[in-house]
């Protein structure tokens, strides 16, 4: 093969490259959206799979099998939907979500819903911190010191880490929930 049948050959591939491109355009241009528009939902969805949340399904999945794996759809569903409204409203309206419960419930209402976010939240924290202890005991690593270097980590990247940061490690996390399927596939 001689260089003029080489780059021959290369032309032609380029050529096909752009009528594939051109015959595409449209329905690359509807995935992006469709990517734009549930993308946050499904960063959310994945990376709360938290420790809490894989005893669960465990134990979900030890106690019932297959049965109730159908709920994961309703579920995901109402998940992007409410992410969305909240979302829109805090666009919208430009404030939180606290601030609109005041401005349509009262103070009174607001603080018993805020005082159950803390607790559910303060829950959450400790199933992570627990999750944490557990994984690393695995590895021989004792909890005691686990724990606190997790602590220090989340203290640290809450007070110095930025959106554009903390999206990123999100979108790292999400892509390691793949292997989800890896698992379901070899199971």
């Amino acid at each position: 093969m001689n260089w003029t049948s080489i780059a021959v050959n290369l032309e032609t591939w380029r050529a096909r490259g752009r009528v594939v491109r051109q015959r595409t355009r449209h329905l690359r241009r509807r995935v992006a959206i469709l990517l734009a528009v549930v993308g946050p939902g499904l960063i959310v969805s994945n990376v709360d799979n938290d420790a809490g949340g894989i005893y669960t399904y465990s134990l979900a999945g030890a106690q019932f099998g297959y049965s109730v794996l159908w709920s994961l759809i309703p579920m995901t569903f109402a998940l992007y939907v409410t992410l969305e409204m909240c979302s829109r409203m805090g666009a919208i309206t430009g404030k939180g979500l606290s601030d609109l419960i005041r401005e349509e419930f009262g103070f009174r209402v607001t603080f018993f819903v805020m005082a159950a976010v803390l607790l559910v939240n303060l829950g959450n924290v400790l199933a992570e911190f627990a999750g944490v202890a557990s994984a690393m005991e695995v590895f021989g690593i004792s909890k005691y010191v686990s724990v606190p270097l997790a602590a220090i980590i989340v203290w640290v990247l809450f007070l110095r880490g930025a959106a554009r940061r903390v999206e990123k490690i999100f979108l790292v996390i999400c892509h390691l929930y793949f292997t989800y399927f890896i698992s379901a596939f070899l199971a």
